[in-house]
């Protein structure tokens, strides 16, 4: 997508957030990190401008997005933490509406379910452990795909299985019906979300990405 300039990076701190951050810094953008705790963010480089704040603020979000043309995010749920997954989704498409920045994509487990898929019994076994163990993560999270089909976002929703956390790079089969494969390296997903944020080519869809 042209004209992309700068980007509000969320989750940017976290295990894949940090393999995000350095592909994004290697196509050239320029950078905003919404970051809980600066003092714990490692990555040095001029064109990072780190806003200390929470996802979950409103307040937060409109800083962090002030200038940006397009958002990306590998923000998470944290163990015995508030839900994140909707009010950050409610939150970041609004201000996106107010600032009329259109291009979002984001990062979301294998267990969401669109109308598009046709799972496979494995990928249906995922999404119902999910469900049994997680309900209200779970519920969450679908609340999540929702709102962003609810909007009139050029958004992406990459859902990937098991993420490996390393620079291994492998042959990636990306499906929007159902998870091909078991796994994908957190190197991978920055590679295949940075793309999709340039290229566009699922806008308002949910691809499935794993390792072949």
């Amino acid at each position: 997508m042209k004209n992309i300039s700068k980007v509000a990076v969320l989750g940017g701190g976290g295990r894949t957030g940090k393999y995000l951050v350095n592909q994004l810094l290697k196509e050239g953008f320029n950078l905003k990190l919404l970051i809980r705790n600066p003092q714990n963010f490692e990555i040095q480089n001029s064109k990072i401008e780190i806003i200390q704040g929470d996802a979950l603020d409103l307040e937060s979000i409109k800083l962090l997005l002030k200038d940006c043309q397009a958002v990306i995010s590998t923000i998470g749920q944290r163990k015995d933490e508030p839900l994140v997954a909707s009010d950050v989704t409610k939150n970041v498409l609004g201000v996106m509406n107010d600032y009329k920045i259109e291009r979002y994509v984001l990062l979301a487990g294998l267990n969401i379910d669109t109308p598009f898929d046709k799972k496979s019994p494995k990928t249906i076994m995922a999404t119902d452990w999910m469900k049994a163990n997680f309900p209200v993560i779970q519920e969450d999270r679908q609340k999540a795909y929702d709102l962003l089909v609810a909007s009139n976002i050029n958004w992406t929703q990459v859902r990937v299985p098991f993420i490996e956390f390393s620079d291994i790079s492998s042959e990636i089969a990306v499906n929007v019906e159902d998870c091909l494969g078991d796994k994908i390296s957190a190197f991978d997903i920055a590679v295949f979300m940075v793309k999709e944020l340039i290229k566009s080519n699922y806008s308002r869809q949910s691809p499935f990405i794993s390792a072949i």
